[in-house]
């Protein structure tokens, strides 16, 4: 079943060029030695080019092949400049098949990594926190003494990702934790018990426990649980009515998605996952939210309703992670086809990927999602509806008309980038 709605008019106009300032953060910083660890340098590039109008034939063409790829369903919402055009694909619940919504919620995964960064740049801002001093000196004897509050918020730690032991196995695994509480403590000491993986402060390596000791970080320094942070300095500030940080109840509020964990063994049926506490992410992914919340979230961000134009800036110094994309403080950047850079982040948890970007105006934002998780092939369309929203005409289009599309390398056939890996167990490929 499709299901495509535009909102106030349909023809989207071509977005202006985007913000000078886009030019010194859209290429990839080198990253920082360990001697001097503070962060990574930005060097200037070329103004990004100006926003094509999304494609939304292309649009509803990625979310197809996630359904012919194993989602039960897959939906888009693009929010620009007061125009909306939603798109859905397949169900939303296999039980009642209620077809899917785009005002449903959803587990968001790992873009509630972007909301504890936010936190935590307003709590630089206010003074209560200092990037680059020891995380040990807000939190005594925790970890090496080498990490500092940047290296933890840009995946610097050398921390190990306790969820690649904890997933290896993806439905025994989850199972085993479905309805388990844990303490940011218990989560922490799993990650303690492996070597690290990286010297502090050097190359990116993606941990969850970065984000786990990010929430301990809060909870210190304002004296409250994450979900009253979240609650007080984003969900309502927004009115972010869909949004909600509901840990350590297994239960989603209202009308959402459910959704499916495909099983290792080819073959075997989907396994429905939406009632979990995420007790195992926590700070670091247990965050519910909708399509229009997340557009809002992260265009107030880029527009400086969040955090100041200096933590912004903070925010968005990047450390490489491959070719096409960079990584800043709680934030990614994906670089497109078309040489557009977009900033948000994607998030897994069991049953749900989330892709959730905005043009560096904040103006034009795109939240894709599907129903199911463990699936590499079904991650790797959500890509190509940032190519959709984005750069418009689909990129092979381009190169065979006016061979305008910039060369991205470790692409797919269409030039979307691929992704091998996912948000949780992020030493484990997917196939």
């Amino acid at each position: 079943m499709v299901s495509a709605k535009v909102s106030r008019g349909t023809a989207f106009g071509a977005a202006l060029l985007s913000l000078l300032a886009v030019s010194a953060q859209s290429a990839v910083a080198a990253p920082a030695a360990p001697a001097a660890p503070a962060k990574p340098a930005a060097p200037s590039a070329p103004a990004a080019p100006a926003l094509s109008a999304p494609d939304p034939d292309a649009l509803r063409t990625a979310l197809r092949a996630a359904l012919a790829n194993g989602a039960p369903g897959a939906m888009a919402r693009i929010d620009d400049s007061g125009s909306v055009l939603r798109q859905t694909e397949g169900i939303a619940d296999r039980a009642t098949g209620r077809v899917m919504d785009t005002d449903d919620r959803f587990r968001i995964g790992s873009v509630s990594k972007t909301f504890s960064a936010v936190v935590l740049l307003q709590l630089v801002d206010e003074g209560a926190l200092a990037l680059d001093t020891p995380v040990n000196t807000y939190l005594p004897g925790l970890l090496d003494p080498r990490i500092t509050v940047r290296h933890l918020l840009s995946h610097r730690t050398g921390l190990y990702d306790y969820t690649n032991d904890m997933f290896a196995a993806t439905v025994p695994g989850f199972e085993s934790v479905r309805n388990r509480v844990f303490t940011y403590r218990e989560l922490l000491d799993l990650s303690l018990a492996k070597p690290p993986t990286v010297t502090p402060g050097t190359t990116y390596s993606y941990s969850n426990t970065n984000f786990v000791v990010a929430g301990m970080l809060i909870e210190k320094l304002t004296g409250k649980d994450v979900g009253d942070a979240y609650r007080k300095r984003i969900i309502k500030p927004l009115d972010l009515d869909d949004t909600f940080y509901v840990h350590p109840e297994t239960a989603i509020p209202g009308r959402h998605v459910k959704g499916y964990l495909r099983p290792d063994e080819a073959g075997a049926p989907l396994v429905d996952s939406t009632r979990q506490t995420v007790s195992w992410a926590q700070s670091a992914g247990a965050v519910v939210s909708s399509a229009e919340d997340l557009n809002t979230f992260l265009s107030a961000l880029m527009r400086g309703k969040l955090v100041s134009g200096t933590a912004l800036a903070e925010m968005r110094t990047w450390t490489p992670v491959n070719s096409t994309q960079g990584y800043g403080l709680g934030l990614r950047r994906r670089d497109l086809s078309c040489g557009v850079s977009v900033y948000g982040h994607t998030g897994t948890v069991q049953g749900y990927y989330t892709f959730a970007f905005t043009s560096a105006d904040g103006k034009r934002s795109i939240t894709s999602f599907a129903n199911t998780s463990n699936n590499g092939t079904v991650l790797n369309t959500l890509p190509r509806t940032l190519e959709a929203a984005f750069c418009g005409v689909p990129p092979v289009k381009a190169a065979n008309t006016a061979k305008t599309a910039k060369t991205v390398r470790s692409t797919t056939a269409d030039g979307s980038a691929v992704e091998r890996y996912e948000d949780i167990a992020p030493g484990i490929a997917r196939q």
